[in-house]
């Protein structure tokens, strides 16, 4: 993988785990959609053909010796891309849920809007795309969790489809939730008043394999989530404390040295 040349350079990541049945044509609608963009897979230790067919179709592929999970596998993407020096980086799934077409249309507003974040929404035009009735419940839940915490409405807060600036960048190559990490990013973001941004995009029907959220996982899945969402909260809170604090505490005397 090579580094990025001048500034402005965007990055399509794409985190896969078994995902053999989709990822090549991933791919190639990617490179058809936006030609000579680098595209990275980064495989989280597939036990299928995910590593070859991606690179087959023409990706570069950062191929992790252990399973992380969707979290560690995403960061570890974004560590690459801050140390390579790239400005902006779009995440795109391997299962072909998202529509590659989407991309210019949600880098433009990564680039000209000036916003650290940029979601490629399912449902901010109010239509309602392929998706379970579980996870369409979900959706709506976290949306009442965090308005109040953002301060504004998210229409799509589990969606996967995200561009980040540089800035972002820097903040997830350090540090970035492990399990289902898209909710916990928004708090983390919003901590440090960095700015997101939704566009509509397209959602399709899986090509294959399964979601990894089933509904026995889904009681999971909600309390895991608003665990982190709390303790980024507090942790905030905490921080901001200390800060006040130290502003409003008279110095302390010095002691006298005698030379």
């Amino acid at each position: 993988m090579t580094k990025a040349v001048g500034p402005g350079q965007l990055l399509i990541l794409i985190p896969a785990f078994n995902e053999e049945g989709a990822i090549g044509g991933v791919v190639r609608e990617l490179r058809q959609a936006v030609p000579g963009v680098p595209l990275v897979v980064v495989d989280d230790c597939s036990a299928d053909g995910t590593v070859n067919l991606a690179r087959q179709a023409g990706a570069r592929v950062l191929a992790l010796p252990h399973h992380l999970g969707l979290g560690g596998c995403v960061q570890a993407g974004y560590k690459l891309a801050f140390e390579l020096g790239y400005e902006y980086v779009i995440r795109v799934d391997g299962d072909g849920q998202h529509d590659p077409r989407d991309v210019p249309r949600i880098f433009e507003v990564l680039r000209n809007s000036g916003c650290e974040m940029v979601i490629g929404s399912r449902f901010v035009d109010g239509s309602h795309p392929h998706t379970s009735f579980a996870r369409s419940l979900g959706t709506r839940f976290f949306r009442a969790i965090l308005r109040p915490i953002l301060g504004r409405a998210v229409h799509d807060p589990t969606s996967g489809f995200v561009g980040v600036n540089r800035a972002a960048l820097e903040v997830f190559s350090r540090s970035f939730p492990l399990e289902y990490p898209e909710i916990e990013a928004l708090v983390v973001l919003q901590r440090r008043a960095f700015r997101f941004e939704e566009v509509p995009c397209r959602m399709r029907p899986r090509t294959a394999g399964r979601s990894s959220i089933t509904a026995l996982k889904s009681l999971y899945y909600i309390i895991h989530v608003l665990l982190g969402v709390f303790v980024n909260v507090l942790k905030y809170e905490g921080r901001r404390r200390r800060l006040l604090r130290r502003r409003t505490e008279p110095a302390k005397a010095q002691p006298w040295t005698v030379c």
